[in-house]
């Protein structure tokens, strides 16, 4: 016929098309490309949040990612890196919630109550990370994007003068990072 070819029936020919393998019935603007409305880089046959405000991160859907998530806290018995029933169960509903964002990476940060030594209370924080980051990993949690961080007694949420401030202070917390 003479006309020039458009491969991917988009409405723009080939020789100016940017973007030649535009799938078919999808809105494109004059180079071809498909149209993100709202710039965040999620195409707007994709985007599942088409007005993100503008400079927002967002997920591979085009929603804005929050700025953090509330995870639940991890309570440890005394002298002990043994995650109990409760703690997996918290953490069951916290890998739930890591999967859904995998753009964020997580420090899993591990904490001691001040009884025991500066040395030892850090190695126990460690050993508290360490659990809590095995079991996300047993639960399908990328083990690349849990960052295991022990502050031994260095950070305390409760004074350390009563069983019930040394408790609060036994945890692992997750902390999500962009």
């Amino acid at each position: 016929q003479g006309c020039e070819l458009d491969g991917d029936n988009d409405g723009v020919v080939d020789a100016l098309d940017r973007c030649p393998a535009t799938p078919a019935g999808r809105k494109v603007n004059a180079q071809g490309c498909e149209l993100d409305g709202d710039n965040d880089g999620v195409v707007d046959a994709l985007d599942r949040c088409p007005a993100t405000p503008t400079g927002d991160k967002v997920d591979a859907t085009g929603c804005t990612l929050p700025a953090s998530i509330p995870l639940k806290g991890i309570y440890f018995d005394n002298n002990s890196a043994k995650l109990k029933p409760a703690a997996k169960a918290a953490l069951k509903h916290d890998a739930e919630i890591l999967k859904r964002y995998p753009e964020f990476r997580v420090q899993v940060a591990g904490h001691a109550d001040g009884r025991m030594s500066d040395a030892y209370n850090l190695a126990l924080s460690r050993q508290r990370a360490q659990s809590v980051c095995d079991f996300l990993v047993q639960l399908g949690v990328e083990v690349a994007r849990l960052v295991p961080k022990a502050y031994g007694e260095a950070k305390p949420i409760a004074a350390n003068d009563s069983e019930k401030g040394r408790a609060q202070n036994r945890r692992v917390e997750l902390r999500m990072q962009h």
